[in-house]
């Protein structure tokens, strides 16, 4: 009956979880659109259910909800379940929807393209293993630490990715310190010349436009290819207007105007940042800004030294702070109770920072490419992302939990080489942060705007 009880435990929260990833597929990610798949729908919740399920598996670890057995067969399950979704399903009808929208394949041929896609996926998926200490074809195939080291590669860059362009950009957009002084005399005096620039090309083009039909007004019979040599060798002259020279007058001032207008957007976002850090929210923002700044400073330099000297952490930072605590400060403190608690309020930050963090990218990043032909197509890539992202959170997420709470994790990934996963993080994060600085780095320098194309 306990086994039962369980079972009803983690149906309800999945039916929870399936629910809301429902709401925020209709009311964030197609609000804008009326045409619905729901066997999209179906899919995106489904994967959105499985992997918050990962993270509720983890607070019953450490809360001691269910019984051992019960949560390690749910492990079990639920990995299983998100495995087949992310290797199976959300391919399948990926390569299903992309090549359906191609009319000319009858649909007997469009399920043999997608078979065919759907093998080549499992092939290269399978290949990803060689160039990196995965497991061997000697551990099995169809395994469970199979699926799980392959799709984490992919889902452990996605995450390095993220929290490299996060942990720069996060600091870059909210301190006052990045923004520039900006002032109305600035914008008015960039305006005014985007407004005389535009005045100077429509003239030129202009100019261009009635000295063509003056041109062609007075040679009516040529061909067209006869004008096109003659003006390769002669200058292309009406009524003493040089038109090739107007031409490059007027390339000139369309890239002047471009420089002028993205100069002018430039200004004015700084002044639309300038307005908000006055405000309360910008100023808790600020704080939160020098905040993140260093921890983006100390994970830089505690990627370097972990890549140098080829070192992964050995004790989570809950347990390491409460050793600290107890054998250099002198606390008396009961070491289990407040592991446990503090371990719990820790993971579920990192939970709810994760999920939020994931949720977001996800919706800029729709908001941002699709359309409503290919938006059904986007969410299901969207879902593999997210399902491959929360497997390899869990992943990484075991470093952060004591010795005591992570050993069901171990059983049921089994002989996973984790500190690979936790190397390759430190690896591509460090490309990710210093690539993302150099990209501002650039995008600062201010745009300079030659005055002599005006006149």
């Amino acid at each position: 009956m306990a086994f039962l009880g369980d079972c009803v435990i983690v149906f309800v929260s999945q039916m929870l979880f399936f629910a809301g990833g429902w709401l925020f597929f209709n009311k964030e990610l197609f609000k804008h659109y009326e045409i619905r798949h729901i066997s999209v729908q179906l899919i995106f919740s489904s994967t959105f259910a499985l992997s918050i399920t990962m993270f509720e598996l983890i607070i019953f670890e450490i809360i001691d909800v269910l019984e051992s057995s019960s949560r390690y067969f749910h492990w079990r399950l639920g990995l299983t379940l998100l495995l087949f979704m992310v290797t199976a399903v959300i391919p399948i009808y990926i390569c299903y929807s992309v090549i359906h929208s191609i009319s000319f394949f009858s649909d007997r041929w469009v399920r043999i393209l997608t078979t065919i896609c759907w093998f080549v996926f499992l092939y290269g998926l399978w290949r990803i293993g060689e160039p990196f200490p995965l497991l061997s074809a000697s551990h099995g195939i169809f395994t469970i630490e199979q699926g799980v080291s392959r799709i984490s590669v992919i889902g452990v860059t996605v995450m390095a990715i993220l929290s490299g362009f996060g942990a720069v950009n996060y600091p870059y957009t909210s301190m006052t310190y990045f923004i520039k002084p900006v002032s109305r005399n600035d914008i008015i005096c960039f305006e005014r010349r985007l407004a005389l620039t535009v005045d100077m090309l429509t003239a030129k083009k202009r100019r261009i436009a009635i000295a063509v039909y003056n041109h062609n007004k007075l040679h009516p019979t040529k061909p067209r290819i006869w004008d096109m040599l003659t003006s390769a060798v002669q200058r292309n002259t009406s009524n003493g207007e040089d038109i090739n020279q107007l031409k490059q007058e007027v390339y000139g001032l369309e890239e002047l105007q471009r420089s002028v207008f993205l100069e002018l957007n430039s200004l004015k976002n700084m002044e639309e940042r300038q307005r908000w850090s006055q405000t309360l929210k910008g100023k808790y923002f600020n704080v939160l800004g020098h905040f993140f700044s260093v921890y983006c400073v100390y994970k830089i330099f505690m990627c370097c030294i972990n890549i140098i000297f080829d070192r992964v952490g050995r004790k989570d930072p809950v347990t390491r702070g409460l050793e600290i605590a107890v054998h250099w400060c002198g606390f008396d403190i009961d070491l289990a109770f407040w592991n446990q608690h503090i371990s719990f309020m820790l993971v579920g930050c990192i939970v709810v920072t994760s999920i939020r963090g994931l949720l977001l990218t996800l919706t800029k990043f729709f908001y941002r490419i699709s359309s409503s032909k290919s938006s059904n197509i986007i969410v299901l890539i969207l879902g593999q992302i997210m399902g491959m992202y929360f497997c390899s959170s869990v992943l990484l997420m075991r470093m952060n939990m004591p010795a005591e709470y992570r050993v069901i994790i171990t059983e049921v990934l089994g002989n996973l080489h984790f500190n690979f996963y936790h190397r390759w993080f430190d690896v591509i994060f460090l490309v990710s942060a210093l690539t993302t600085i150099i990209v501002l780095y650039l995008s600062r320098k201010p745009v300079r705007v030659d005055d002599s194309d005006l006149h």
